[in-house]
């Protein structure tokens, strides 16, 4: 028997992480983290644009998934962000994802070099924020809650990884850029920043072949013992916690940096 003195509440039922009515942008969407990113998000329910360099991937990702629209993006182009721009008309959710890496110290890590990570993984997010950032202000408008952005990060943003010179500077650069968004629009707009450890990408792959190409078995296996749980990560994993950051289940969290590493940072 029910106690009187306890409230009678009501059972709702509904699916969690939900993202109905809701536009989405995520730039390198086409492959790896991205395009995992897009299924995910639009299995929620939004409408995925899909921002890429290589617009036939994109266009093909866009045709499987159904409820998504492929761009031609170029991060490090204002002209290509502007073009882009000017195609949508709402915007809630922005992932940027968009980036390259380089192996070297600094010895060897030439300016151009440099210049060209900084251009993609740092200018780029600045870029794309920039323009997009009047429509992610005005969600909240359209809807009870505030637009969100999650930065695709890394573990190399956190800790210090050889070899990596270039790559750790850009991506601790995009973990700040996240804090200080997140403080400047405290209650406008949330942001945060997704750093994940070696994930099984196209960008992984590409990296074993140009610079591992004699060694590579053994070298993933390297990788994989850098995680203490011993195995790469998925994209679909990635995926998962932008949905969440994403998702009104989310609306407390703001200027956090979600690391899924497999243990890396922990170590």
């Amino acid at each position: 028997m029910k106690d009187p003195s306890l409230p009678d509440f009501e059972v709702q039922t509904r699916e969690s992480f939900r993202l109905d009515r809701r536009h989405v942008l995520v730039t390198g969407g086409a492959s790896g983290i991205g395009e995992a990113t897009v299924k995910e998000l639009s299995r929620a329910g939004a409408h995925v644009w899909i921002a890429d360099i290589n617009l036939p991937a994109a266009e093909a990702l866009a045709a499987s998934v159904g409820r998504a629209k492929a761009l031609h993006l170029d991060v490090t182009n204002p002209d290509s962000i502007a073009a882009a721009l000017a195609q949508i008309d709402f915007l809630d959710i922005l992932v940027n994802n968009a980036g390259i890496g380089h192996v070297g110290s600094i010895e060897n890590t030439e300016p151009a070099d440099f210049d060209r990570l900084i251009n993609v993984n740092v200018r780029g997010v600045y870029l794309v924020t920039r323009a997009f950032l009047p429509m992610l202000l005005a969600s909240h408008e359209r809807h009870a809650v505030v637009g969100s952005i999650v930065n695709i990060a890394s573990v190399a943003g956190l800790v210090g990884i050889r070899q990596r010179f270039a790559y750790c500077t850009t991506k601790g650069a995009v973990i700040a850029m996240t804090r200080q968004l997140a403080v400047e629009y405290p209650r406008t707009l949330r942001v945060n920043a997704i750093c994940p450890g070696t994930v099984e990408t196209p960008f992984v792959e590409g990296y074993l072949e140009k610079f591992h190409k004699d060694t590579k078995e053994e070298t993933r296996a390297e990788l994989r013992a850098r995680q203490p749980v011993g195995r790469l990560g998925r994209p679909e994993e990635i995926a998962s916690a932008v949905r969440y950051l994403a998702s009104d289940e989310a609306a407390f969290v703001s200027g956090t940096v979600f690391t899924i590493d497999g243990g890396w940072t922990a170590a």
